[in-house]
């Protein structure tokens, strides 16, 4: 049996290369208006509870200040990801990858085995029995899947001028369009958090490997 099953290496560097581009063009997106506001509406530096540092063109796409062409780059990218979202939640549920390797368990939610698997991981010691994943990871992996990209969805599709007439619904519930733009912002840095933190952990657990399972499947007797 394979590590990891084909469906989720396809999503695994399709998701990547959107995440990439999605972020980059939304760089240069967020540099044509620096300011972050709740609600309905706002533009004054005063009606802002954030301002966005302006970030250097080498981490944007494109590497020059151009908003058409990063809204382009952004819609671009953004189908895709949706859609293999999708995808990845419909492979996880029908091959059982969810719910036998990512679904928690009563017992490790107690504060001794937390504090034992944050110890350990602390100790760079990832081994761990009787699954994958040890609980920190189902925990960051279930957030990523269940909560950050799907949130990355929904405030994308809250804040689309041409989603609005359908849409509309969706972006009261987060308390409005400047709102839906906020969280947007906030959900795509928490998502850059855990890619530093996914390949630091990555390069301490033995990148080789890592790398060649996600690529081959490798098997599950390595996990």
């Amino acid at each position: 049996m394979k590590r990891h099953a084909l469906s989720t290496r396809i999503w695994h560097w399709s998701n990547l290369v959107c995440v990439v581009v999605l972020f980059m063009s939304g760089l240069t997106i967020s540099n044509a208006h620096r300011r972050l506001y709740w609600g309905d509406w706002g533009f004054a530096p005063e009606q802002a509870w954030l301002a966005v540092p302006r970030f250097p063109d080498w981490m944007t796409i494109p590497g020059y200040y151009s908003l058409a062409v990063a809204r382009d780059w952004h819609i671009l990218m953004a189908w895709p990801f949706a859609l293999m979202l999708l995808f990845m939640w419909v492979a996880m549920l029908v091959n059982r990858h969810f719910k036998r390797d990512l679904m928690t368990t009563r017992k490790e939610w107690k504060p001794g085995a937390i504090w034992n698997d944050i110890v350990q991981h602390l100790k760079l010691n990832f081994d761990h029995e009787g699954g994958k994943f040890n609980f920190l990871q189902k925990l960051a992996y279930g957030l990523v899947l269940g909560a950050f990209l799907p949130m990355m969805v929904f405030t994308g599709i809250g804040i689309s001028p041409g989603m609005e007439p359908t849409f509309g619904w969706m972006v009261d519930l987060m308390g409005g369009r400047q709102s839906a733009r906020s969280l947007h912002f906030i959900f795509a840095f928490l998502l850059f958090g855990f890619f530093v933190v996914h390949v630091l952990l990555v390069i301490l657990a033995g990148p080789f490997r890592q790398i060649r399972d996600m690529i081959t499947g490798g098997t599950r007797d390595e996990a």
